[in-house]
């Protein structure tokens, strides 16, 4: 079980994702906090697995509240989910630790599998967010690398997921790398399997957060 604490200033947002998460057989919500004093105390007090975290709230916001998060609680992870795209507010929130950024329009399924995924220890970030995370110098204590399992797929199981997170279905993949449309179906099975991923939708977001790695890793 993955305890999540929710943070955001709006009561009707958080009653939203608990509503949501809270059906997630594996996602339980162990608390709420308006802002992010509020968030360190129950930070402390409840020891969360996985914060989702806001960005704009009233008194300590949610880059104050990651940056203290994540140098005083080692085991919390971050995912900040946020209705703010700039540039500045994505760099900003992964420089600090955040292990992940999305958008609150993200559907609930990419949702609770990047809650999963970041709690795995990996990076999530919502499309298009990849370039702004990184738009100025972030300090890591290790090389920003593929996880193992995606490096040990095949170069063309590589190309199959990048045409997955790029929406295509298995006719235009087949289309596009001229192979037979049974075979991409052999291809997307076998990804799914090794990823421990459930279906397309959860390869496609998983994928996403590493495209340009996956698609300059020969």
């Amino acid at each position: 079980m993955i305890r999540v604490l929710l943070v955001d200033d709006q009561t009707i947002i958080r009653q939203g994702l608990r509503s949501l998460l809270e059906a997630k057989p594996d996602l339980q919500i162990v608390g709420e906090a308006e802002n992010g004093q509020t968030a360190l105390q129950q930070v402390e007090m409840l020891q969360p697995d996985v914060v989702l975290m806001d960005i704009r709230m009233p008194g300590m916001d949610g880059v104050a509240a990651t940056q203290t998060i994540t140098q005083t609680f080692a085991n919390t992870k971050v995912l900040v989910l946020t209705t703010f795209d700039d540039d500045e507010y994505v760099s900003q929130a992964m420089r600090v630790g955040a292990n992940g950024y999305l958008l609150k329009d993200t559907p609930s399924e990419e949702l609770a599998l990047a809650i999963r995924l970041v709690h795995r220890g990996y990076t999530q970030l919502g499309p298009g967010l990849l370039e702004k995370a990184f738009s100025t110098p972030i300090v890591a204590s290790e090389p920003i690398a593929l996880p193992q399992e995606l490096a040990e797929l095949t170069p063309r199981e590589r190309e199959v997921i990048c045409l997955i997170a790029a929406g295509a279905s298995n006719r235009e993949i087949a289309e596009s790398l001229h192979i037979a449309e049974s075979t991409v179906k052999n291809y997307v099975t076998n990804i799914l399997s090794r990823l421990h991923l459930r279906d397309r939708t959860q390869a496609a977001l998983y994928a996403n957060s590493f495209l340009p790695l996956l698609e300059n890793s020969g």
